[in-house]
């Protein structure tokens, strides 16, 4: 019996076809890539775009508005300059008071808050003692006092926009060991006279507002 070689075996200089399959870029798996890469882009300046827009910007300005503009997205930083140290700003203060909605346990919850509107557009710092040590804490300026259902809603640049940042000034901070918990936040933009106040709660119970101070204008 003769034994049968393969009709296929690789003419001199030329590649076999299954080895240049395997070299062959795969058509799904390029789209796949690039899906990726755009949703990936996206994410960074979505919300960037639209506070842009606002502004009237050009499409190559709100580009690179979108990468200076993330920390309008920023939730607090406990390092960042406070907002009654801002160079050139107005700043304004307030006494947070205890409201009947906080949950138990938070009855000795004392602290203070500052807005400064300057050059850099708005900073928020929120100063508390009194917290539970570990426990992270969400923070938002409101756009009613807080004798007014207790600070009624958020405050938006935008009125009816979005509930995220930036078109809201949102605060997120975690309480050290001894039950203290600070952090500052900037925006671009200026609030004037429009966020009235400011709103603690526990972040995962938003409805137990905890306190609330009244900015003094």
């Amino acid at each position: 019996m003769h034994h049968v070689t393969s009709a296929r075996a690789a003419t001199p200089g030329r590649r076999p076809a299954l080895a240049l399959a395997r070299r062959r870029p795969t058509p799904a798996l390029g789209a796949v890539f690039a899906t990726a890469l755009a949703v990936l882009l996206t994410g960074c300046g979505g919300d960037s775009g639209g506070h842009v827009s606002a502004h009237g910007g050009s499409s190559a300005s709100s580009s690179a508005h979108g990468m200076e503009g993330m920390s309008d997205k920023a939730m607090g930083d406990p390092s960042a300059t406070p907002a009654y140290k801002m160079a050139g700003a107005t700043v304004v203060k307030g006494t947070f008071k205890m409201l009947d909605t906080r949950p138990p346990g938070m009855n000795d919850v004392k602290g203070t808050a500052w807005l400064a509107q300057g050059p850099k557009g708005t900073t928020v710092t929120v100063s508390l003692t009194g917290l539970e040590a570990g426990h992270v804490y969400m923070a938002h300026l409101h756009a009613q006092h807080c004798s007014d259902d207790n600070g009624g809603g958020h405050f938006q640049f935008e009125k009816g926009g979005a509930t995220t940042p930036p078109n809201e000034i949102h605060l997120m901070f975690t309480a050290d060991k001894s039950g203290m918990g600070m952090t500052t936040v900037t925006n671009s933009r200026k609030t004037g006279q429009d966020a009235v106040a400011v709103v603690v709660h526990p972040n995962e119970a938003q409805d137990n507002r905890i306190a609330c101070a009244d900015f003094d204008f």
